[in-house]
């Protein structure tokens, strides 16, 4: 009898990741036919700025059709995120207070929105200015032929980058929340916070002073909005 709670939670558990793995399966069942047409889309700000003659090469035999696959999923990964963040707040739900599911529904529903923002920022934004960055730096005598899975991984860990760069406000909340901080000593340590975002920047970026930049100064800006946010939370220490 005292498994029985153990073996509900159990089976509970088994039914929600069943459900995350079949809307990942689903999403990219849909978009498999496209995986050529995504690949392309974010093969793009390479593209555009590729001297004019080069394109890009394959070195691997698998990769031109394992490459967009590998993408495909990636895509159905991230759009499937709500679904399976939704069945996480499902098995946790029932174990939560009434003030503590207040404070997680918009916490995962902005953590998710900004996870977007940060990856659409750094497509639309940061990519183009990096790629036209490397392409002006080459060589003259050097012929630009990027390989189609060296540039996958490469821009895949830019959106990570961004994606998590993005969750500052976030993570603010969530100290202040939880009481390890609050928002007066946050504050006073805005200069160590801007340095620490430039060089965050300089390790998770491309090695150029563009991309750094605009991967600092969106953390800044981030970070002074998190303040924002959560000077409106009582650390829940002090909750009643």
């Amino acid at each position: 009898m005292t498994d029985s709670p153990l073996l509900s939670h159990l089976i509970e558990l088994r039914k929600r990741l069943l459900r995350a793995v079949i809307a990942v399966v689903a999403v990219f069942a849909a978009l498999a036919y496209f995986a050529n047409d995504l690949y392309r889309l974010l093969a793009d700000p390479l593209i555009r700025y590729l001297p004019e003659g080069s394109q890009m090469i394959a070195t691997n035999v698998a990769a031109p059709f394992f490459t967009p696959f590998k993408l495909t999923f990636v895509v159905a990964f991230a759009l499937a995120v709500p679904i399976i963040l939704w069945q996480i707040w499902a098995f946790i739900a029932p174990g939560l207070y009434k003030k503590e599911k207040r404070f997680v529904v918009p916490l995962l529903t902005s953590s998710t929105l900004l996870f977007y923002l940060g990856i659409a920022f750094a497509y639309f934004v940061v990519l183009p200015l990096a790629m036209s960055f490397f392409m002006a730096a080459a060589p003259d005598d050097i012929q630009v032929a990027t390989d189609i899975s060296n540039y996958l991984d490469f821009v895949l860990a830019i959106f990570i980058a961004f994606g998590i760069a993005f969750e500052t406000p976030v993570a603010i909340v969530l100290l202040i929340w939880s009481g390890v901080t609050n928002p007066a000593s946050l504050r006073k340590k805005r200069p160590y916070v801007i340095v620490a975002a430039f060089t965050i920047g300089m390790l998770l970026t491309p090695p150029d002073v563009i991309s750094q930049t605009l991967m600092a100064i969106p953390m800044w800006l981030l970070f002074e909005l998190g303040l924002i946010i959560g000077s409106w939370y009582k650390p829940k220490l002090n909750d009643n």
